[in-house]
């Protein structure tokens, strides 16, 4: 039987650290070994993991609170009893893997038994649980003055992100690995010339690093050291000394920017690149809530330009630039310059063709039927245009509500879909200063001929230039026809925010056999494009369908 059992903080190195980021919450159910908290001490972030699958009954930290070994993070509600005995020891043994980058930081034993003639010595990986992990990022260079615990480099395992420190002061000679090399323990890391034997001793650390603030290269990579010896009174029961305060920005300037190993997946999965977002946490740590912010910025601004004449696209997608050509070379020309809808809806359309993941999906429609009888209407009402675009917004009416997931937004996290209960159709008009796209309102609750009129006055005001935002916005579906013109198929792009577009060509006379003969029937060619996220190719397969349907049988648009 499931009893409630606490998960506890694990061995963290003995100095209390502030909680960072809670990842769960009551009522969520977690596997065993998934992340919990994220703690964060001078020299590692970790996230401590649950000890056993279950509920959260309760959590007992909030964030800035500062733990212990052994302090209760979280109620579990375990899946069966056989793990309640080490349900208190579990944490100790398998979390405890990230914690030993700071412990360790104070003397890895190998870099003293290295020690050459001159003076020379290995600096090595401390205990880092046993698995190569790999280096994400080297903080000094050859020829660098280093303090005793300056951060080296760091390591980022699945669970946490740690710095490696120097074991004593003295000048990088060289460097044995490269970002993105794996490391495990005793893999050496760097050569340092020390400043003196006594270098590695704790109580010559403190004159031996006294000088370097005076070197230019690393003043404030020193300054962050200095704080290191009043650590070993921590140890010794003393007051703890306060977290060490910097600047991210200085102390890692060009490296990776600083942030969790979950604020880093999530970036990943919405395509975000991490040294384009500022972070806002403490000494300018990247947040979950600053991804989604510039999430939001980017969809909001489209295409931006990026430090050397990039493009960053939506989620850091980074282009080559553009390229710079004088065509005058090769002939005469003439410069004309784009006009405002061009500019604004072309903009528009590389956000969308570049940040959603467009599939389309062609179909055909007999409408034989259906163009004799729009052919008639139109004979019966001389002073209205019907268009065979007022039975296709039927049909599409039609469609979104056998299908609702077509009548629905994607919000800018990519977590959460906005289902619509109303039916409003962009429809894409030509005109001569470019593309625009207003929207017929309540499609669903008018007739044809309804249809046929409002979408001659909304033409008319697109074509005199009259139409406001209002008229423009509000959309759930858009239709883009250019059945007037020609073609065969076409790949219209997914007006966003909406998840959907129907592209409709010229319709053509085709032999279709109807199970004894081939017969000559009215074929409209239908192309679906649509947002991959939200819709999968079998859903729109049976979109396409039923649309196909609803034309080739005028009878379905009255049901």
């Amino acid at each position: 039987m499931a009893d409630v059992k606490e998960a506890l903080v694990p061995d963290i190195g003995g100095n209390a650290v502030p909680v960072i980021e809670i990842m769960v919450k009551v009522g969520d159910r977690v596997e065993k070994d998934q992340s919990l908290v994220t703690l964060e001490s001078d020299k590692a972030t970790m996230e401590v993991p649950a000890p056993f699958a279950g509920t959260i009954k309760e959590v007992k930290v909030k964030v800035g609170d500062e733990v212990n070994e052994g302090s209760v993070i979280a109620l579990v509600e375990a899946d069966g009893a056989a793990e309640a005995k080490p349900a208190a020891e579990a944490p100790k043994a398998e979390a405890a893997a990230p914690a030993p980058a700071p412990a360790a930081a104070p003397a890895p034993a190998p870099a003293k038994a290295a020690a050459s003639a001159d003076g020379t010595k290995e600096v090595r990986v401390p205990d880092i649980g046993g698995s190569a992990v790999p280096v994400i990022e080297i903080m000094v260079k050859v020829g660098d003055t280093v303090a005793k615990d300056q951060s080296l480099l760091t390591l980022e395992s699945d669970k946490a992100t740690m710095e490696i420190p120097a074991p004593f002061a003295g000048v990088v000679k060289e460097l044995k690995v490269k970002v993105g090399d794996e490391v495990s323990q005793d893999a050496v890391i760097a050569l340092i010339e020390a400043e003196g034997e006594a270098a590695p001793a704790a109580p010559a650390a403190a004159p031996a690093a006294a000088p370097a603030p005076a070197v230019s290269e690393a003043p404030k990579r020193v300054e962050a050291a200095a704080p290191a010896p009043a650590r070993a009174s921590t140890d010794a029961g003393g007051p703890r000394t306060p977290p060490v305060s910097f600047d991210a920005s200085v102390v890692m300037p060009e490296q990776v920017p600083y942030a969790s190993p979950a604020v880093r997946a999530f970036a990943r999965e919405l395509g975000v690149d991490v040294s384009q977002v500022k972070g806002t946490g403490r000494g300018g740590r990247i947040q979950r809530d600053d991804v989604a912010g510039w999430v939001k910025h980017a969809l909001a601004s489209g295409a931006r330009p990026v430090e050397g004449g990039a493009i960053a696209v939506g989620g850091g997608l980074n282009l080559l630039p553009w390229p710079k050509v004088d065509f005058s070379k090769f002939g005469e020309i003439e410069e004309k310059p784009l006009s405002r809808i061009q500019k604004i809806s072309g903009a528009n359309l590389a956000r969308n063709w570049a940040m959603i993941p467009h599939v389309t999906q062609h179909d055909e429609a007999d409408i034989t039927e259906l163009e004799a009888f729009r052919k008639k209407l139109g004979e019966e009402n001389k002073d209205l245009k019907v268009t065979p675009l007022v039975f296709q917004i039927k049909a599409v009416v039609a469609a979104l509500k056998k299908f609702p997931q077509f009548n629905a937004s994607l919000d800018v996290t990519g977590e959460k879909l906005t289902l619509k209960k109303y039916f409003h159709i962009g429809i894409a008009v030509d005109t001569p200063d470019g593309l625009v796209v207003p929207v017929i309102r309540d499609a669903d609750k008018k007739g044809l001929l309804d249809l046929a009129a409002e979408l001659g006055e909304i033409s008319k005001k697109a074509r005199d230039k009259k139409l406001t935002a209002n008229d423009m916005s509000g959309g759930c579906f858009s239709i883009s026809s250019l059945g007037g013109i020609g073609g065969t198929a076409f790949t219209p792009i997914v007006n966003a925010p909406e998840v959907a577009i129907l592209g409709v060509s010229k319709a053509q006379m085709k032999p279709v056999w109807n199970g004894k003969e081939f017969a000559p029937r009215l074929m409209l060619p239908l192309s679906l494009s649509y947002d991959h996220r939200v819709i999968d190719g079998a859903l729109a397969a049976r979109f396409a369908v039923f649309l196909a349907n609803q034309l080739g049988d005028i009878r379905r648009l009255l049901l």
